[in-house]
Parts: C-alpha cells; structure tokens; sequence
C-alpha cells in the first residue's frame, strides 16, 4: 500500500463533525494530494450524502457507519474523528487492513492504547496525531513518533475557569462549569476542560502515541493557548510548536507528514503577542491529573475504568445528581474497587467500562 508516494486515499469516519469539516477543507486545497474515498456519518444523513457527492466518496450512515466504511474500502489513511469509544472498533479494523490512522478520538488511545499500539507495530502502520497538543509534539520529532532522544513531553492547558478561583469548588454550578474562558465546546469536554481530566487524557493519548511513560509526561498551564505542546530532548533542547489556534494545521501535517504542504493560513506575529506565561497546574485543586497517572500505573484496561468513571459521574454532575467535586471521588473510587482487566482484546476493554458503569450506577460512588 503506498504510503508517501501518490495521492493519498482517506477513509473519514465522523464527516459531518467539527474535524471532519476542517479535514474536507484541508482536502479541497489540496486535490492533487488527497482523495476522500468513503465517509461516514452517524446521523446527518443529507449533510454526509453531500460530502460523499462533493468528494466522490461512499457515503456511510448510521450506528456502525464507521466500521462498514473501513471494512468495505482500501485506503492509505483512515482518519477518526467519531465520538467516544464508537472509534475503537473501526480504528482496529483499520489497523488489520494496513492503514495508517489519522488519531483525532481521544478514546481509541485513552480506554484501548496497549491494544490498538501493539497491533499497530504488528501491522507496521503508523498513528498519526491530529489533536493540536499532539500534533506539536509531532511536528518536533519531525514527523516521527519514536523519534530518538526524547527526554519529555510538555503538554500545555488552557487552564479552563476554576484555574485561579479562589472559591469552594463542592459549590461550583453546572452553568458556572460550562463557562470556558476561550472555547466553546459540547457539555462533556467543558466539564472535562474544568476538571483538568481532558488534559489527563491527553497525558494517557500521549503516552501511547510516542511511548513515552507517564512519568516522562508534564502539563503546564498556558492560558494564550499560542504554544501547542514542547518537546525536551537528551540533550537538554526543547523545541515547542507555535501558531494560531487552527485545527486544519494539525489535520494537514497528519495526511502529509514529514513533508509540509503549502497554505494560505494565518502565521503568527511574534511582536503582537506580548508575554507567553506557563506555571504548573495545582494537582490538590485537580486531582483528576493525579488520577490518571494511577491509573496508567495499574496497567491493563484500568485506564478504560478511568474513562468510564468520567463519562458516568459527568454526566451525573450535569443532571444534578452529584457535586463538582464528586466527579473525580467517583473516579478514584471506581480505580480503587476495580478488579485487573487484562487489555488483550476490544470485548476486555467494554467488560472494563461496563463493570465501571455498573459500580457507580448501584452506589459504588459513595465512599
């Protein structure tokens, strides 16, 4: 299968989301390079039958419009952008055909990254990063994910509302909590984003992308949100990835890399900036950071226990059902009470967030 030579053949799977948008637009520029050959869509049927009609695509549409759309076509590169676990199944099937996948879901990498890595290496494909805080880390090892010397990783975070409140967060509203200071995003993620736990999962994405342990991983807050993540390397160089908030930089490199495609997109001017300011995030504040490297300690699927955790006491939190501060106590409960799920297949991991749902569901929250 080419991989570098040629126009590029792409699988998109969640078209008519945010970064499907963004990747068709990358695509558009650059005709000569890239050909979406199938798409897909859970819901928007007209929106998905356009794209499909624009680009020359098969349109898929519907619960398992994602691994029909991976299972029914060849391609060089299969770009996930779906929601949640849904893009754990269809990334694997992707990786058992050869193809490279273009990681934009979180999930894949934090419930199932010991699986979907190692049948990577088994199939010789590469992940290529598309998230921003990814991307960067990417784009300095010079498109190469084990790029040797890597000494850190430093991801950066907005900060998200609570970062200098001085309040009680047990008190803190569902609509104080969906109120991020520079994104607007869908309810979970602004939880998330609050929580610190969107960037915990980002240390867990990381992680596995580039092999590096947890212990090697840092966050530091950066609340210009103009550098995307930095790299420290063996002898003492950190190289770090500027630009404009705009997702089509990450998206292009990802269906490019090593090489870098021309665009008409805004650059950075250095002299407008002012001051980049970094400090480190209060893991007292957010325990959430702390959380997820206990769980990647554990091993097997407890980062899939984690997840889970997350998505049922959110959504608690959201229904006022449990206290801000509930969500990461339901978290550490689930890790602490959890039995070992050994990570050797798709089904272990959904046993993992199946058991986890349960325990919360029948009280297991309550300490």
């Amino acid at each position: 299968m080419a991989r570098d030579a040629g126009m590029k053949r792409i699988i998109l799977l969640g078209a008519t989301g945010s970064i499907g948008a963004s990747t068709l637009d990358v695509v558009r520029t650059h005709r000569d390079e890239f050909r979406i050959v199938a798409a897909s869509a859970l819901r928007s049927r007209a929106r998905c039958e356009a794209i499909a009609a624009e680009f020359g695509a098969r349109a898929y549409i519907g619960e398992n419009a994602a691994l029909r759309a991976v299972e029914e076509n060849d391609a060089d590169i299969c770009l996930v952008a779906t929601v949640g676990a849904s893009g754990i199944a269809p990334t694997l099937a992707a990786i058992a055909k050869g193809m490279d996948i273009a990681l934009a879901t979180k999930e894949v990498m934090v419930m199932a990254g010991e699986l979907a890595t190692r049948k990577a290496r088994e199939r010789g494909v590469r992940f290529l990063p598309v998230d921003s805080e990814h991307s960067a880390i990417f784009q300095c090892m010079g498109g190469d994910v084990h790029a040797q010397g890597v000494a850190r990783l430093i991801l950066t975070a907005s900060g998200g509302p609570f970062i200098d409140s001085p309040a009680d967060l047990s008190r803190v509203s569902v609509a104080e909590a969906l109120n991020h200071p520079r994104w607007k995003m869908g309810p979970k993620v602004t939880i998330d984003s609050s929580t610190m736990m969107n960037k915990g999962f980002e240390v867990l994405e990381a992680r596995w992308l580039f092999d590096v342990d947890t212990s090697r991983i840092d966050v530091v807050v950066h609340p210009e949100s103009i550098v995307h993540s930095l790299v420290t390397f063996a002898d003492g160089a950190t190289l770090a990835q500027l630009s404009p908030p705009d997702m089509r930089v990450a998206i292009q490199y990802a269906l490019s890399a090593p090489r870098r495609l021309a665009s008409e997109r805004e650059s950075l001017d250095l002299a407008s900036l002012g001051a980049l300011t970094f400090r480190r995030p209060d893991e007292t504040r957010f325990p959430c950071l702390r959380l997820v490297k206990e769980a990647a300690a554990r091993g097997g699927c407890a980062t899939a226990v984690l997840a889970a955790a997350d998505e049922w006491a959110v959504a608690a939190f959201l229904d006022g059902r449990i206290a801000y501060t509930d969500i990461a106590r339901c978290v550490e409960r689930s890790l602490e009470a959890a039995p070992h799920f050994a990570c050797e297949s798709v089904d272990a991991v959904f046993e993992a967030a199946r058991w986890t749902t349960a325990f919360l569901s029948t009280g297991g929250q309550a300490r």
